[in-house]
């Protein structure tokens, strides 16, 4: 088992993470297929969950052990979902409540467990510049910080954390161009998907993916999910693939966040990198067997 730039043989001192994320709720529609062009589709079924791809992470890294602070912006009529993660063992000293809408996702479920999801920012695009530096300045060298997609200001977030010598972890998720204009090269932690590979990339294999990356991000490590073909770590000094666990998918909705919040929470809890991933599989394999998005995230003793 080697030794990447995560530095496996640091002090083995539990670590916090501060995820600046998205809080949404989502609307799930289970459909035979997914609705096509000009189509008007009869649903099989609906529900209701908590969600959002920061919401999910921060609860699959409670779940798994890690301490965990969220910040982030939700309307204050929906304080159930803030009571939620408080539940789980996030702290929420960081999350502020507006009176506009809060972030929610529409999501079709088909036959065969994939998703399909289209996004309403709402409260989650109205991230201030005080409120980034209010959470940030309680953190430090030795912390975590992880972001997606799903919120504004993720420039200001990266920069300041860097200025504060944490460690940046980015899942660019939902993967547009204006990623391309972010400072990218102060992440330390890439965590991607082929799609998301691809477009930081423009390769398709997934190891020229992850030579592209090193070429063009040489002080940064990069998680790569492949779904059931499993996940390849890679940095200038070690790539290690392990193999998805098998089982037969339910809903693949929260199965990336549940990977990302068991593999970071190994990682800055002392555990190696390969030991990390193969948790994390195990944890994503589970959460694909279950429906919705929070409700499918294992606890840790399932694993």
């Amino acid at each position: 088992m080697g030794r990447g730039i995560l530095g496996e043989d640091r002090d083995r001192i539990k670590m916090r993470i501060l995820n600046f994320g998205s809080l949404n709720i989502d609307y799930v529609y289970t459909v035979h297929h997914f609705a096509r062009p000009g189509e008007t589709l009869s649903c099989e079924d609906y529900q209701t969950f908590a969600g959002g791809k920061g919401n999910n992470q921060s609860i699959a890294l409670a779940r798994a052990g890690a301490e965990v602070f969220h910040a982030g912006k939700l309307c204050d009529k929906d304080i159930w979902l803030k009571e939620l993660l408080e539940s789980s063992g996030v702290n929420t000293k960081f999350i502020e409540l507006a009176e506009s809408s809060s972030g929610h996702a529409i999501i079709q479920v088909n036959r065969k467990g994939q998703n399909s999801i289209v996004i309403f920012g709402g409260a989650n695009r109205q991230i201030s510049d005080e409120h980034i530096d209010k959470a940030i300045e309680e953190f430090g060298k030795g912390d975590h910080i992880l972001v997606q997609n799903e919120i504004n200001a993720i420039p200001k977030i990266i920069q300041r954390a860097h200025k504060k010598d944490m460690t940046i972890v980015f899942n660019p998720a939902p993967m547009g161009p204006e990623v391309m204009d972010y400072p990218l090269e102060l992440v330390n932690i890439f965590i991607v998907n082929e799609i998301e590979g691809q477009e930081l990339t423009d390769c398709e294999d997934p190891h020229k993916i992850l030579d592209r990356m090193i070429e063009k991000y040489p002080d940064a490590a990069t998680v790569l999910t492949l779904g059931e073909e499993g996940v390849i770590y890679n940095d200038s000094v070690i790539r290690i693939e392990v193999p998805a666990e098998k089982v037969t998918p339910v809903d693949t909705t929260a199965a990336g966040d549940c990977f990302i919040g068991y593999f970071l929470a190994g990682i800055t809890s002392g555990g190696d990198i390969e030991s990390s991933l193969k948790q994390a599989c195990k944890a994503a394999a589970i959460c694909v067997t279950r429906a919705g998005a929070v409700d499918s995230i294992p606890l840790k003793n399932e694993i």
